[in-house]
């Protein structure tokens, strides 16, 4: 269940199977626009909510870096120093 003011309210939900037999709700995987960004070279210890906080202002913005990475997993943009991510203007 999702809240009706959550960024994925109206993404179409549908049922999976798990490799282990069980039936869930999955969100289906949405096709992302290419995005325009900034290269940025993935520091020690860096976290996409504090890069979003940098670039601007607003740590709950990581999201934005992860669609235009195309990243399923956020973590993983920030797990080898010296990656290049993209961050968008906006």
């Amino acid at each position: 269940m999702l809240l009706d003011t959550s960024r994925y309210a109206k993404v179409t939900q549908e049922a999976v199977e798990t490799r282990d037999g069980r039936r869930v709700t999955a969100l289906k995987l949405r096709p992302l626009p290419p995005t325009v960004g900034a290269p940025y070279s993935v520091r020690d210890d860096d976290r996409l909510d504090l890069i979003a906080h940098t670039a601007y202002a607003d740590d709950t913005r990581f999201w934005h870096i992860a669609d235009a990475n195309t990243a399923l997993e956020a973590r993983t943009l920030t797990a080898e120093t010296g990656a290049i991510i993209l961050v968008p203007a906006s």
